[in-house]
């Protein structure tokens, strides 16, 4: 008898909105969390094949690279800009699309469980910085930014990303969703 190949795990829906009626960092951090939710829903009940599966050729982008790019650019942005530490990039230290392209198999379903760990470090990060307005430690090319820019730029990366995932995700087992 075959046993079953192992997976993510498949995430009930338990989302809400953002609230309409929000002040500014409420309303950012509830569109951010919003979006960091919708990832693991997303990819929930795919094999490590599934995850690493180049479904739209020629582009090689997997939904394995995508997971392993949002780990890296939460690290980059939260640990490194705002709070101003030196963290090494999980995927990308020596290879700049590294996150995108040295996926494997083998680490699929390690790396989707990395993901997880990273937001529960650089939500706690991100909670100490307590003003939008204020400079962030770090520099981005040479330029001082606050956090209300990480916190619009975050946004904007998960809503380009989750639309590829989404469509990855039809190409892998035809699965849709919000």
């Amino acid at each position: 008898m075959d046993t079953p190949e192992e997976r993510t795990p498949e995430l009930p829906d338990t989302r809400t909105g953002p609230p309409f009626m929000a002040g500014e960092r409420e309303s950012l951090e509830a569109w951010l969390e919003f979006y960091r939710a919708t990832l693991p829903i997303k990819v929930g009940g795919l094999t490590a094949s599934q995850l690493c599966q180049a479904a739209v050729p020629p582009s090689s982008m997997t939904i394995a690279g995508i997971v392993r790019h949002l780990s890296d650019v939460e690290r980059y942005w939260f640990s490194n800009v705002a709070a101003g530490s030196a963290e090494v990039a999980r995927y990308k230290a020596e290879n700049s699309d590294a996150d995108f392209n040295d996926y494997s198999e083998a680490q699929a379903l390690a790396d989707v469980a990395a993901y997880t760990e990273e937001l529960a470090s650089v939500r706690e990060l991100a909670a100490a910085v307590t003003d939008l307005d204020a400079p962030l430690p770090a520099l981005r090319h040479g330029q001082q930014l606050n956090l209300r820019w990480v916190y619009t730029h975050m946004i904007e990366e998960y809503a380009r990303h989750l639309g590829h995932v989404d469509l990855l995700r039809e190409c892998v087992d035809g699965r849709t969703g919000y």
